[in-house]
């Protein structure tokens, strides 16, 4: 992947569990993202503000209405103060499909921010 994108390895064969993939994020200013591919997969940081019960169910079910599968999801503190979180979510599909771009909007209007990581291809499991 270094190669691929120009990057130099600063350390080789570190991982502890044959067969592990690790997943690296390049940042980057805001850009078009990549083609659909029909195998997509999209990235979200998601703002619940004041945490609550329900706020979770809340997010989970715009995903569902819509049949958008989830494949990775973590809470995190925001840092700002206690009760604030968010979500780093991993949903099936690119920005441009339908169902995830209306469940976008519609997390936008159930939370204080919602934040556009990228729509990328997904990588299919090492057998």
């Amino acid at each position: 992947a270094a190669a691929h994108y120009g990057l130099r390895v600063i350390a080789d064969n570190i991982g502890d569990i044959v067969g592990a993939i690790t997943r690296f994020v390049l940042v980057s200013k805001p850009a078009t993202p990549p083609k659909v591919t029909g195998f997509d997969r999209t990235s979200l940081a998601v703002f619940i503000g004041i945490d609550h019960a329900g706020a979770l169910l809340d997010i989970l079910t715009e995903f569902a209405k819509r049949d958008v599968n989830l494949t990775f999801i973590q809470s995190r503190p925001t840092g700002l103060e206690l009760g604030h979180y968010h979500f780093i979510i991993d949903a099936e599909g690119h920005v441009s499909d339908a169902p995830v771009k209306e469940t976008i909007e519609a997390l936008r209007a159930i939370c204080e921010d919602i934040r556009f990581l990228g729509s990328y291809p997904r990588e299919k499991a090492a057998k």
